[in-house]
């Protein structure tokens, strides 16, 4: 017996005030199946009252504060978040790079040392011709991130002196990050 499942369609950029153009700043969003504690309800009240003369969009997803922000934005964004003493978010936990086939979302997971803070903030770029600013100015632990954003998405971090091959080998054809990287299958021997 078949079940009926609805198909899932491609993937659309979230919806928020930065996709969709609307032009008021901070729109605050919880998502209703967040478990976030106290300290990540208090980073988001927080980041509401510290950005607001920015078009962002505060939320949640599981247990993580998320920050959703213009590209144009994100390194003034990034300072505040930085040198702020009551955000103080002088960790680059990670940075990655999400293929969505139609747009690129770059991720930045980020820890305050001092507040025990944990945020996530995002921006999107176009699939088609993918640039962001580099946040390496900010967070030295960005090099690495933003070199392997590039070897494997193609991903241009505007700014940046040196994006030289991490992964790969000067003059690879391709970006084998990419969704639309043909996939080469193996067999055991």
């Amino acid at each position: 017996m078949e079940e009926n499942s609805p198909q899932k369609g491609p993937e659309t950029p979230p919806k928020s005030n930065l996709v969709q153009g609307n032009s008021e700043p901070n729109q605050v969003v919880v998502n209703s199946g967040s478990s976030l504690d106290p300290k990540g309800e208090s980073l988001i009240l927080l980041l509401n009252e510290k950005l607001t003369s920015f078009n962002v969009e505060v939320g949640s997803s599981l247990d993580e504060p998320t920050l959703r922000v213009d590209p144009q934005q994100l390194v003034e964004i990034g300072n505040i978040l930085l040198k702020d003493l009551s955000l103080g978010f002088d960790y680059l936990r990670c940075l990655s790079v999400v293929d969505f086939e139609e747009f690129f979302e770059v991720v930045y997971h980020l820890w305050s040392m001092e507040n025990r803070f944990k945020l996530t903030v995002k921006c999107t770029t176009p699939y088609d011709d993918p640039k962001v600013p580099s946040v390496m100015s900010i967070w030295k632990a960005a090099d690495w991130f933003e070199r392997e954003g590039r070897d494997l998405f193609g991903v241009i971090f505007q700014g940046r002196q040196d994006l030289d091959p991490l992964l790969l080998w000067e003059g690879y054809d391709g970006f084998p990050g990419r969704k639309s990287s043909p996939f080469n299958e193996y067999e055991e021997w």
